[in-house]
């Protein structure tokens, strides 16, 4: 049903009820019930900190989905698989716009996680 590349400005997620909420200093995403999903979106968030915590809240059944934040430096600050719980701490980068990058690769599940100012 999605194919990644395929030169459609199409957003691959939205048949998953994307919520994303991207307000300065806290970004939540959230996809449900998504299926075979194989993409990669990325979304600028503005950080006044420097350094975030993120919060984990998935539900895979298949597949992968790996988020990377990088800061207003475009240096790597973070990056794991979505956990089903936890939270966990960036490295130190420089506040400004950060970036956060999520990959998915046959993604089956509800993907949830929560970006937030340290």
């Amino acid at each position: 049903l999605l194919v990644a590349g395929c030169g459609k400005d199409k957003n691959p997620i939205a048949p998953f009820q994307p919520e994303v909420i991207n307000n300065a200093d806290a970004f939540q995403f959230q996809i449900t019930k998504a299926k075979d999903v194989t993409t990669t979106v990325s979304y600028s968030w503005s950080n006044t900190g420097t350094q975030a915590t993120i919060n984990h809240s998935t539900a895979m059944t298949d597949g992968s989905a790996v988020v990377t934040v990088y800061d207003a430096d475009n240096q790597q600050v973070y990056t794991h698989g979505l956990l089903a719980s936890g939270t966990e701490q960036s490295s130190a980068g420089v506040a400004g716009v950060w970036r956060i990058r999520i990959v998915f690769s046959g993604f089956d599940g509800t993907a949830n996680f929560r970006v937030e100012k340290l």
